[in-house]
């Protein structure tokens, strides 16, 4: 009748593989917006609007520019989609337990946003090194063109930090 058993390992994994694909794939699939965007916060006498920073990014990148980002982007999302799906079931579960079963349907919303924000906490830490690529890739001219380039240049300029300091914001978020 089901696929798995609730709070199986199974269970677990493919909540992280939902996690995956619903993240991973949709902020891959918006990275040309979130590349204006971010182009708009750093120069916004370059990027004017959304349609003047789409048009002058083609010309001066073409097209393919407009993908800029996009690896960072895939692998950060799909790491936190993993932790945010995968870990809130594990803590909702693991919340629910410690409550026992009567407090923890009484105290199911903040048992949920117990969970959630637990997960998110764990979640933000796996995204915040690839985040912190791709805006460099994305807001540096010159900088990097692709993860395999910005990666070694920001850890031989920075140390790990670089790929960390931006985790409290996104905590914030």
């Amino acid at each position: 009748e089901y696929s798995c058993e609730y709070g199986s390992l199974k269970f677990y994994a493919l909540c992280g593989v939902g996690g995956v694909l619903s993240c991973g794939l949709t902020h891959t699939g918006v990275v040309p917006l979130d590349l204006v965007k971010c182009r708009m916060q750093v120069d916004p006498q370059k990027y004017k609007s959304i349609f003047n920073g789409f048009s002058v990014t083609v010309k001066e990148d073409g097209v393919r520019g407009l993908a800029k980002g996009w690896a960072p982007t895939f692998i950060g999302y799909s790491m936190q989609g993993l932790c945010k799906f995968g870990f809130y079931e594990v803590f909702k579960i693991l919340y629910g337990n410690m409550l026992g079963e009567e407090n923890a349907y009484l105290w199911r919303t903040s048992l949920y946003l117990a969970a959630s924000a637990s997960a998110e906490f764990f979640a933000d830490i796996a995204l915040a090194p690839m985040e912190a690529a791709k805006v460099r890739i994305q807001t540096q001219p010159g900088y990097a063109n692709t993860l395999r380039q910005a990666l070694p240049k920001m850890f031989g300029e920075e140390g790990i930090w670089a790929f960390y300091k931006g985790v409290a914001p996104l905590w914030m978020r």
